[in-house]
């Protein structure tokens, strides 16, 4: 058990089975493990931060990734010339380096959930055990789903995809992790795939996370169908039940995110992958209040993508207590996820908490009651060679995306 002795700052905590109790005033108990969190006045305690959409596999892009050639010019040049040349090279290894240095830098930035849209189309089954294995080892909690797609070898890769969704729903066991059923988006797959996505997730009772127009394109894929969207696409065939999770929304109308909000879905902006990529900005999220906050693969920062969010939606006009909420949201969704309370600092809720100054790196980081950052260091795991590995690894996943 850990006690956040908060001194004469204000209410002190501590854990049980990984949930917050009230610490006894002067407690002596000597089977606590003591974490100083009254070591300056501004001191404050927080729950740990939500990353509600990322990619894992893009961890090591930061470490020099070289630019595509010649330079993509839309959304989907970037697809086809970047991400889907990455994640086509993946191997077990590259994977594993790629997990653990994005895992442990979240870690450090106060990030203690991550809800991760996996794909590597030549590594499918086993690689939800990869990424499962990383975040148990390093001590974050993770829901992670398989991208199904049928963009590199039709039908029978979604299938894969699909089957590697329910192989790991059936047979997960670690604690910190939580399997969800996943489409890359709808673009890229067919009615069946749709359908199965959704039969798949109603049978395991568990959301879907998928990418829904992120991109113009998306919305004319789906029109050139028969569909008035991406979204309706999705909700007609019957892959996404209620607590599903729409990644990014950002050609969405009013009409169609409110059609998100009474179903219950989870919409989630990305605002620094969004500027990137060139996409625009989700002007229609302000009418609902279920949108949380993710980073599309960006470093799990954040404080960082707060500012982002606050600095874009700002100039494109968002409500400013839309953009405040929307920075919470994602404890409501991962409490949903993990069947947990999330985002709280009360008896009962989960041990997850960050220690610092704000402003600063966090000092400690604690995840359901177990110890992961310890004086603004990482104590689950050798950081250096964890660094180290990272860097050996990437300019080998970088030679290989040249190939194809």
């Amino acid at each position: 058990m850990i006690l956040f002795d908060r001194g004469t700052l204000g209410p002190s905590w501590q854990t049980d089975g990984g949930k917050l109790i009230p610490a006894a005033r002067h407690s002596r108990d000597e089977s606590l493990l003591l974490l100083d969190c009254a070591w300056d006045p501004r001191v404050v305690l927080a729950p740990g931060a939500i990353n509600a959409h990322t990619h894992l596999y893009s961890g090591l892009a930061s470490l020099g990734m070289p630019p595509a050639s010649p330079p993509p010019t839309n959304f989907l040049e970037i697809l086809q010339r970047v991400w889907w040349r990455l994640d086509r090279v993946l191997d077990e290894a590259s994977l594993r380096a790629s997990a653990r240095y994005a895992i442990a830098e979240a870690l450090l930035s106060g990030t203690t959930t991550l809800i991760d849209h996996h794909e590597s189309p030549s590594f499918i089954e086993g690689s939800l055990d990869v990424l499962a294995s990383c975040a148990q080892e390093l001590g974050i909690r993770l829901a992670v789903g398989y991208g199904a797609t049928e963009r590199n070898g039709g039908l029978a890769e979604a299938q894969r995809g699909l089957g590697e969704c329910e192989r790991f729903l059936r047979t997960n066991q670690r604690s910190f992790v939580r399997g969800l059923v996943a489409l890359h988006a709808s673009f890229t797959v067919s009615d069946d795939t749709i359908r199965a996505a959704g039969e798949l997730a109603r049978k395991h009772a568990v959301p879907l996370h998928v990418h829904v127009a992120e991109d113009q394109a998306d919305v004319l894929d789906a029109q050139r169908r028969g569909y008035p969207g991406p979204l309706e696409r999705l909700l007609d065939l019957g892959a996404l039940p209620e607590g599903s999770i729409v990644a990014h929304g950002v050609h969405l109308t009013e009409a169609q995110v409110r059609r998100a909000h009474e179903a219950k879905l989870w919409l989630v902006q990305n605002p620094r992958s969004n500027e990137g990529n060139q996409v625009g900005y989700p002007r229609a999220l302000k009418v609902s209040s279920r949108v949380a906050l993710g980073t599309d693969g960006w470093p799990a920062d954040m404080e960082a993508e707060a500012a982002a969010l606050r600095r874009l939606g700002r100039s494109n006009g968002d409500p400013e207590d839309a953009l405040t909420a929307r920075m919470t949201t994602g404890h409501a969704l991962a409490s949903d996820v993990f069947a947990e309370p999330l985002g709280e600092l009360r008896a009962n809720a989960a041990a997850d908490v960050v220690v610092g100054i704000p402003g600063e790196a966090p000092r400690h980081v604690v995840v359901a009651g177990r110890r992961v950052v310890v004086a603004g260091r990482l104590v689950t795991a050798d950081l250096t060679e964890l660094r180290a590995r990272a860097h050996e690894a990437a300019p080998e996943l970088w030679k290989r995306m040249e190939s194809v």
